[in-house]
């Protein structure tokens, strides 16, 4: 995984291939944690280009989830106890046809206890 590094830092200078592939070196691959085959976001800013490991939208997103969660007040045990409850509604759903409960009358998420 990548560690703390400052905002902008100059890494190398690349070439674009007769495919318009960029060749990102081994070094910066490595300290990235990236293989073969990962996945990048393309931003454009300006005149200049943004390449960003998927990787790292993905762990944004983690946090911003965590942080929603966080500040509602849900703990990991508070999500983990609807799970048993969750999975009989999208069984019922998907494979109990006639038992399912209408849609009319399911009843909105609320946390545990409360």
């Amino acid at each position: 995984m990548a560690t703390q590094n400052p905002i902008l830092e100059y890494l190398t200078t690349t070439r674009i291939g007769e495919k318009g592939q960029l060749t990102v070196p081994k070094q910066f691959r490595h300290d990235l944690g990236l293989g073969t085959g990962a996945p990048f976001a393309v931003l454009r800013l300006g005149d200049g280009l943004i390449l960003l490991p998927e990787q790292r939208r993905f762990e944004h997103l983690c946090q911003q989830v965590s942080s929603i969660l966080t500040d509602a007040g849900l703990t990991p045990e508070n999500l983990l106890a609807t799970l048993p409850g969750a999975r009989k509604r999208v069984y019922a759903r998907r494979y109990e046809k006639g038992r399912a409960t209408p849609p009319s009358r399911r009843r909105p998420f609320s946390q545990p206890g409360k």
